[in-house]
Parts: C-alpha cells; sequence; structure tokens
C-alpha cells in the first residue's frame, strides 16, 4: 500500500512515517508480525478529538448553552461520525490487518475503521501541533457539527407524541429509516413512524434522528395534537 496517496487523501504529509504506519497498524496485525499496534494512539485522539470539538464549539456557538454544547459534542465524538470519515477518505485500503480480521471484514468494520480515525489524529498531533490535528478534525466534521447544533434545540416530539398516543393505555409506535440518498458525507434520511402498525406520518432530515423528529412532529400535526 502507498502511503503517499493515504497522505494526499488526508491533506497531510508526516514528518514521522512510523507514526502514521502506527496509527493504521490494527492490533490483530500487531499480533501476527510483532509489531506496535494503535490503540495507545487511539486512546490519546479520542482526548484530542474532544478536546478540539469543546473549543470549536466554545469559539464558533456563543448562543449554545453549556448543557446543549456537551450534547452537540456527544452527538459529534461517536462512532458513526468517524465511521463517515473511514469511509469518505477510504481508510480501509490503507489498515494493517491480521489475516483473520480480514476474512472476517474487518475492513469494513465500523469501529475498527472510527478508531483509526482517532488514532490518526494522535499521530498528526505528535507528528505536528494542535492547530495541524485541528485543521483535520474540523475539515472532516464541520458539516457534523453544524447538523448536530441545529437539531439540539430540537423539541423531543417524539417523547411528546409518544405521551400523547399512551394516553389510554399502550400503543405500538414504531420508527424506521425508508431512504437513504446523497453520498457518505451528506446523507439524507426519510424515516416514517407507524402508530399500531399503520403508518402516520414521514419526515426527512440530515442524520436519522432528525428524521425521525420530524415524522413525529408532521404526526402530531396530523392528529392535531
Amino acid at each position: 500500500m502507498d502511503l503517499k496517496e493515504f497522505e494526499k487523501t488526508i491533506d497531510y504529509i508526516f514528518n514521522n512515517k512510523i507514526l502514521l504506519t502506527n496509527a493504521l497498524t490494527h492490533t490483530s496485525y500487531a499480533y501476527e508480525h510483532s509489531a506496535k499496534s494503535n490503540e495507545k494512539l487511539e486512546f490519546l485522539g479520542d482526548a484530542i478529538l474532544e478536546f478540539i470539538i469543546s473549543k470549536y464549539l466554545y469559539q464558533n456557538y456563543k448562543k449554545l448553552k453549556e448543557g446543549e454544547m456537551t450534547k452537540v459534542r456527544a452527538s459529534v465524538v461517536c462512532e458513526e461520525s468517524l465511521y463517515k470519515i473511514a469511509i469518505r477518505l477510504n481508510f480501509s485500503d490503507f489498515l494493517y490487518l491480521g489475516k483473520s480480521e480480514i476474512i472476517n471484514g474487518g475492513k469494513k468494520r465500523p469501529a475498527i475503521l472510527a478508531d483509526s480515525v482517532e488514532a490518526v489524529i494522535a499521530a498528526i498531533y505528535l507528528d505536528s501541533n494542535i492547530e495541524e490535528a485541528e485543521k483535520f478534525v474540523i475539515k472532516n466534521l464541520e458539516k457534523e457539527i453544524e447538523v448536530a447544533s441545529k437539531n439540539v434545540g430540537m423539541k423531543d416530539y417524539k417523547t411528546v407524541l409518544q405521551e400523547k398516543l399512551q394516553e389510554n393505555g399502550e400503543v405500538e409506535i414504531e420508527y424506521k429509516i425508508i431512504e437513504e440518498t446523497g453520498p457518505d458525507h451528506n446523507k439524507n434520511f426519510k424515516a416514517q413512524v407507524k402508530f399500531n402498525g399503520e403508518i402516520l406520518a414521514i419526515g426527512e432530515g440530515k442524520s436519522k434522528k432528525a428524521a425521525e423528529m420530524e415524522a413525529a412532529k408532521h404526526a402530531m400535526v396530523k392528529i392535531k395534537m
């Protein structure tokens, strides 16, 4: 594998190539080849990522309250967001995995891919500085932060709808994502909410949660809550 190609993809050239190799080395490969795995880099990368997102929210979203910033950060600093970065930047093409892990589909496992992103963040930081790590993080998570910040103040329509429909006893309420469109870095989701087996409403949003919330909101309007 050509790590120069990977450096072009992530838009960062390493001074210490060993750090980059280490960041892309899964424990399964490390065990088979007596090499150093990326576990410790993952640990450091997780803390760096949380700091960068916290700082960015503090500096750029001044209207958000402390509790809201915490919710936005939790929504962004998660396996799903990091997995999307890994898919978009083709991390799977450059990971060092053990034979057994490859056979078991390790190159597609969200946890492995997400962890490798954290490891790369830490490697960039150790190879240069926090500013370079921040450039990588914000460039790849800016849209997710924007979406999360818009959704954080959203009224919990799902809870309100459920409480209203269950006033006279237990009922079955089911949410389902029925359509996904757009590229991995800019998905649009369509969700439906069913009430006792019948479709009550449909909603759309930039995340699964937002789409479900919108469906619940439309349902409340439909039944005149």
